[in-house]
């Protein structure tokens, strides 16, 4: 079996960077959170408390204890919505799914309705590493103070933005800032350069402050590509077949240059690649459209495909095909294509019955056909990773020693898609530790995983257990990123990504394998919390801090900021939740008024900042 799930399916575990720090999980360390908790010369710990993660996927246990803070006292789930589930309530504005609000229809609820993958573990784990509080356990995710929201979402692109557009407005009505998390993804969703109309939306909520991470794909010790430059010529390729639960057959997406054409048809061949049977030649100039039909074999075996044909899709003007084909494992399956010109790509990636899948299987060239086109491992981005304004995170082995006091791990994890997209953009941007992380398991999941480390709650028992992917690593920086709001509200979605990836460490792995690998290099917490928060040394922090006082706090008509030595170039600067600028301007030794009657009751971000350091303060301001 290749992979059970597209959006993960081995199941992760935790440890120690050093022998002498066993109550951390190798990827705490690894990704240096473990200094940003400790405030090692910072002014404070920061655990992303006054922060929502929200995470879209499948497989919520709203039970589980991880999901309290680290006593196990308060809940942090602030609501789901389960779009499979018909019994409603909806949420506000919407008319499907089921919106669970507060702790006590959360509880009732229990766990979200089987699904695409039955009742999975995934969103359970993903969420738990991003910012799961341990239950007592040193299986403690990244930001465990963060709040949550949970989106089981149907695999339809409204859906899913509809999820975004809930997630934000719930986080809007908090007055909190919000990280997304997606460990998933589909090659055939959106457009194959990331710019179609999920890429629009995001965007747009990107520029309102939301910060999207997503999982860079699981295919980087698979050939599932093709790449050829046209000339009048045409090629062939043996499309191989996976397996796993739900598996029909597989999904080839296929796409070229702008303004350029293809035509393909594909052979049903014996074992000696005899064909028996061809199916007609599709061209994309004969237009858009949508064809589900089938092929006899030998007059009594009955093999099913569809193609569905974008002639020019409206966002990128490429032409476009999916073309899926149901597995038979007495044959051989040949494609071939042939264009006058074009850079034409193609994937081999599995198709479920429930609609899903993004595990590839090989394109291969076989011995007695040299002239064929062999499959590769690169461009092996899919969206929503493809989009420009998302965090994309490839995933590493955590780095730690061993009983034998000896370095081990920090390589990049065989199954870690390459980049970069066809188009020419970095991809993936960063990595993170998604090797065997172990994380809470859902305890009312039917999926046959292993439980580790079982622990008794409200006379119920729950179990963590250890998986690979980066559905893994996507929800570490995730949760790093929910870290870096706290230390700085104001920062932008964009500012977020930017000092994550200016941050990134390097090492002899990253110089090794590249930035087709890496992105940017390994996330790195504490240079990128400093970074956020502009600031150098203790002693520097804590004077520059002593200088101020903001008051009062809730305020009504005005702030005051009292300095008893400000420089020439001292600025004040109120932004709203959202990180919008609503004013600036400089302030002097003395006391300082700001002015908020225009401004509505709610939160807001107060940062104070000269050339060196910057001082943030959340005010509230009430009517």
């Amino acid at each position: 079996m290749k992979r059970i799930l597209w959006i993960s399916i081995m199941l992760l575990m935790v440890g120690t960077i050093s022998v002498n720090a066993q109550h951390l999980h190798k990827a705490i360390p690894d990704g240096r959170v473990d200094s940003v908790r400790n405030g090692i010369d910072l002014p404070e710990g920061y655990t992303g408390a006054g922060v929502i993660i929200g995470v879209t996927d499948w497989g919520f246990d709203y039970t589980h204890p991880v999901f309290y803070d680290s006593l196990m006292n308060n809940y942090r789930i602030l609501r789901a919505w389960d779009q499979f589930k018909t019994a409603g309530p909806a949420p506000e504005g919407y008319d499907y799914g089921t919106e669970y609000v507060g702790k006590e229809a959360l509880l009732g609820a229990q766990c979200d309705t089987s699904n695409i993958y039955g009742h999975h573990f995934h969103g359970t784990h993903v969420a738990s590493i991003a910012g799961g509080a341990g239950a007592g356990t040193k299986y403690m995710g990244v930001a465990p103070e963060a709040e949550f929201l949970f989106g089981t979402f149907l695999v339809d692109e409204q859906a899913v933005i509809d999820m975004w557009n809930w997630m934000f407005n719930v986080a809007q009505s908090e007055g909190k800032r919000l990280v997304i998390n997606m460990s998933w993804g589909l090659h055939y969703m959106d457009n194959l350069t990331g710019n179609g109309r999920l890429a629009q939306a995001m965007q747009s909520l990107s520029d309102q402050g939301v910060v999207f991470v997503t999982s860079a794909g699981n295919n980087g010790d698979v050939n599932f590509h093709i790449e050829h430059n046209f000339q009048q010529d045409t090629i062939h390729s043996e499309i191989t077949f996976s397996d796993g639960i739900h598996y029909w057959g597989q999904s080839i997406s296929m796409t070229s240059s702008e303004n350029e054409s293809f035509a393909f048809s594909f052979n049903i061949c014996n074992n000696n690649y005899v064909t028996l049977v061809e199916s007609p030649m599709y061209n994309t100039l004969q237009g858009s459209g949508y064809i589900d039909t089938f092929l006899v074999v030998n007059n009594s075996d009955t093999v099913f495909y569809n193609v569905e044909i974008d002639q020019q899709n409206i966002y990128n003007q490429r032409p476009e095909v999916r073309f899926r084909v149901q597995y038979k494992n007495n044959y051989r399956f040949v494609l071939n294509v042939t264009a006058p010109s074009g850079d034409f790509h193609a994937w081999n990636l599995a198709e479920l019955t429930t609609g899903v899948g993004n595990w590839g299987a090989d394109f291969v060239r076989p011995e007695a056909f040299p002239s064929w086109i062999a499959g590769d491992k690169y461009y092996g981005i899919g969206a929503p990773t493809t989009f420009d304004c998302t965090i994309a995170v490839a995933a590493h082995v955590s780095q730690s020693v061993n009983s034998n006091g000896n370095t081990v791990g920090g390589y990049i994890a065989d199954f870690s898609s390459y980049g970069i997209t066809i188009d020419g953009r970095q991809k993936p941007d960063i990595s993170a530790p998604g090797r065997e992380v172990i994380s809470a398991k859902n305890s009312y999941t039917d999926q046959s995983v292993m439980g580790l480390s079982p622990i008794e709650f409200e006379g119920r028992t729950y179990q963590f257990c250890k998986a690979s992917g980066t559905s893994m690593s996507s929800p570490f920086v995730a949760g790093v990123a929910a870290l870096l709001l706290q230390a700085n509200p104001t920062l932008t979605a964009e500012q977020v990504k930017d000092i994550l990836l200016r941050t990134a460490r390097q090492d002899n792995f990253t110089a090794s394998s590249g930035s087709i690998l890496f992105g940017a290099g390994k996330v790195d917490a504490y240079h990128a919390i400093r970074e956020a928060l502009g600031i150098s040394g203790l002693a520097e922090i804590h004077s520059f801090l002593n200088q101020y006082s903001v008051y009062p706090n809730p305020a009504q008509d005005v702030i005051y900021i009292s300095t008893i030595n400000s420089e020439d170039n001292t600025m004040v600067t109120l932004y709203d939740i959202n990180g919008k600028m609503l004013r600036r301007e400089h302030i002097k030794q003395g006391v300082n008024c700001i002015n908020t009657t225009n401004y509505k009751s709610g939160l807001y971000i107060l940062k104070i900042s000269n050339s060196k350091k910057e001082l943030v303060k959340k005010v509230v301001i009430t009517r």
